[in-house]
């Protein structure tokens, strides 16, 4: 069995493995096991008791964080000529169309999220098996295909998420850094949980929200106890 290194000691000194905490609890023991020299982020995860090959059991939308992710959000918006001035604008970091789908194809996806018009989705189409498995395919459902361009930046930009339940059952969201203060992780958990509490699928049948728990990068994760926040069971 290998030794326990000064920072495992640590972490194992300030927290309870088999406890559950109170979101807010857990909101600042995560940023007291945190000893990583980068600004690490912080993820929530749940475990919903649904079926997601069920289509009437998919659970997915988007939320905005009250405190932004803390990460500078990379923009693309694919866009015909007349929105590309609303797009930079409002702060895209990249706005073009018949260049940027040249430089998909070749293998560029060095962005975090693409935005397009309803009139260019053919052609966004086209990369759509390059784009899918990123995560990076434009969505009327996720707000990333509409003719409000410069909107959808803005709301990209200050902290905007989508989130879909895996294969598995379970939705992995990052929700901030670990040089937030506890408040305001505390904030961003509790906006993306009550969204993910609201979208309970009438089909379900059983428990819907079986557990979560919440992390950093590289810290364990801290089990919560749902019944401190859930509602919809």
């Amino acid at each position: 069995m290998s030794k326990l290194t000064k920072n495992q000691k640590m972490v194992m000194a300030k927290y309870d493995a088999a406890k559950q905490y109170k979101l807010s609890e857990a909101c600042e023991v995560v940023k007291d096991i945190t000893y990583t020299k980068f600004d690490a982020s912080i993820e929530l995860t749940m475990n919903l008791g649904v079926d997601p090959r069920k289509a009437n059991q998919m659970v997915r939308g988007v939320v905005t964080l009250p405190n932004g992710t803390g990460k500078q959000t990379r923009v693309l918006v694919l866009c015909t000529p007349d929105k590309e001035t609303e797009a930079k604008e409002a702060g895209a970091d990249y706005v073009g169309l018949d260049e940027y789908i040249e430089k998909i194809k070749g293998g560029w996806t060095d962005v975090d999220v693409i935005i397009c018009t309803p009139s260019v989705m053919a052609k966004v189409g086209a990369i759509g098996r390059i784009l899918g498995p990123r995560g990076l395919m434009p969505n009327p459902k996720t707000g990333t295909v509409t003719m409000e361009i410069g909107n959808a930046v803005k709301e990209v930009k200050a902290g905007k998420i989508d989130f879909k339940v895996d294969k598995t059952g379970i939705i992995h969201a990052a929700i901030g850094k670990a040089s937030f203060t506890p408040q305001q992780i505390c904030e961003n958990a509790q906006e993306l949980i009550s969204a993910v509490l609201k979208l309970k699928p009438q089909s379900l049948k059983g428990t819907y929200l079986k557990s979560a728990s919440i992390c950093s990068t590289m810290s364990p994760g801290i089990q919560l106890d749902i019944k401190s926040f859930s509602s919809a069971e």
